[in-house]
């Protein structure tokens, strides 16, 4: 008995930390993508940045071009306007005025010039494109840049530059934002690791670890998860979580107690199966008593043994053991409906009042003994609700048994007039060890039936709504195989 209630041995399983964790993998994922999020914001930074150095010196091409054409008669000694030129970074300047170009400025002009770049008429993707290209280039190429003329003083304005200097600046700048970008990355998957490390991560170990723990031992009300006040999704985890453990505790501990009892029972089973034997023994004998009374009585004492026996030679109906197969065959209700009150002492001279209802001649195909049993439950069941102090004094007391056929549906309801099923019981009404209403009860007698209908294919529930007590069984007809006797009938 007790090495049944005592749980079984489990390995002691021990929590061990993955390598890489939901924090490292977040990590490790968020510096990429941040990476490549800054390769996108990059790629029109850097075609930007050509572009406002470009319009930079278009700008100070600009100032300069105002500063030779003041000039009287355009006349600029040549040093003035190499200084301008170099100040500015430019090998020549040029302005296009009506039909004609006229150089303002130059100082060693290039033999070519490789790369013309009109700012009037710059796109995005081209200036992407242009700016890949110049950084992929080596040597220092002369580009020609063209943008508008100050004021009302030209068509346009032409500056010479080398191509060298803007490379560099570009790489300068393109060094800059990625390390910029690698600090923004780190710092950003720092504080992202930090913050789900502490709103998720811990939550997550924290359930791991409880699921473990609990694993080891599920029937310790110990183990249960303490549910904290967040209203997120953990939150409501953790609700459900502890409160599906509680109802596996109870679980357990509702089934070791059946393995206990049905131990317990076996154990009792074995030595009443003998003592039941030797009763037949002796009820047979009684057979042969002439006394007419004996006569009567014998026979009913042999077959209530011999149904005990039989009871017993199949071990328990609920427990470890489970129901034999019903032996169904086509059976008169009645008789069963008269053995059922003999056997539940239901005589004429009780305070309870027998009402048979059963249809004249009504058959039912099931096991006549296991729908002894069924009814033989139910019965007792209202008569002990009957004989309950609940019941009024001066109320009438009855048992009522109804049976009709719909179809091919065999229908029965065993009703009573007592106090009726509490809600309490209701809810419950079919488990074991609590759909009992009484004290004392078990609640196996309406268990037992539910099994014994089931097995045959049929339902029984409670009817609502009527005075005490009523319950319902429904057995429906086995299909009948339309075509099995064929091949006998061609074989004859």
């Amino acid at each position: 008995m007790t090495d049944a209630l005592d749980p079984p041995d489990r390995p002691q399983r021990q929590l061990v930390p993955p390598r890489f964790g939901l924090s490292a993998k977040l990590l490790l994922l968020t510096i990429p993508l941040v990476m490549i999020a800054e390769v996108l914001i990059y790629v029109p930074s850097i075609a930007n940045f050509r572009i406002n150095r470009l319009n930079d010196r278009l700008a100070a091409a600009n100032t300069a071009a105002l500063v030779l054409n003041a000039a009287p008669s355009g006349m600029v000694p040549d040093s003035l306007a190499r200084e301008i030129l170099s100040s500015i970074g430019a090998r020549a300047v040029a302005i296009k005025m009506g039909q004609q170009r006229r150089l303002l400025a130059i100082a060693d002009m290039p033999p070519a010039i490789e790369h013309d770049v009109d700012m009037r008429s710059m796109t995005a993707w081209s200036a992407i494109m242009d700016a890949f290209e110049v950084m992929l280039e080596s040597g220092n190429q002369a580009i020609r840049v063209v943008g508008p003329a100050p004021g009302n003083h030209g068509q346009f304005l032409e500056v010479v530059v080398d191509e060298l200097p803007l490379r560099q600046a570009m790489y300068r700048f393109s060094r800059n934002l990625l390390l910029l970008s690698l600090v923004i990355a780190i710092l950003t998957a720092a504080l992202v690791y930090l913050a789900l490390h502490y709103l998720f991560v811990r939550p997550m170990r924290r359930l791991t670890a409880n699921l473990v723990a609990y694993h080891a031992d599920p029937e310790s009300p110990a183990r249960i998860i303490p549910t904290s006040d967040r209203g997120d999704e953990i939150g409501v985890a953790e609700r459900e979580l502890g409160a599906m453990q509680r109802d596996l505790v109870s679980m357990l501990h509702q089934k070791s107690r059946l393995a206990a009892l049905g131990l317990a029972v076996s154990k009792i089973n074995h030595d009443l199966r003998n003592l039941l034997a030797s009763s037949q023994l002796i009820s047979d004998q009684l057979a042969h008593v002439p006394d007419p009374r004996v006569q009567r009585f014998a026979p009913k004492l042999v077959r209530s043994l011999e149904r005990a026996i039989a009871f017993c030679q199949s071990t328990l109906s609920y427990g470890r053991a489970q129901e034999a197969a019903p032996d169904r065959r086509m059976v008169a209700l009645e008789p069963i409906v008269n053995e059922v009150r003999e056997s539940a002492g239901l005589a004429a001279d009780t305070s309870i009042i027998w009402v048979n209802a059963v249809e004249r001649g009504l058959a039912i195909d099931a096991d006549p003994d296991q729908l002894f049993r069924v009814l033989l439950n139910l019965v007792r069941n209202a008569a002990q609700a009957l004989e309950s102090e609940s019941v009024n004094p001066g109320a009438t007391k009855q048992i009522r048994i109804t049976g009709r056929r719909e179809g091919a549906v065999a229908i029965i309801e065993v009703s009573d007039t007592g106090p009726g099923v509490p809600q309490t019981a209701r809810e419950h009404l079919f488990e074991p060890f609590q759909g009992s209403s009484r004290d004392g009860g078990t609640g196996l007698g309406l268990v037992i039936a539910s099994e014994l209908v089931r097995a045959h294919g049929g339902e029984m529930h409670l009817v609502e709504g009527t005075i005490g007590a009523t319950f319902r069984i429904s057995i429906p007809d086995r299909p009948v195989q339309l075509y099995s006797p064929r091949p006998e009938r061609i074989r004859a």
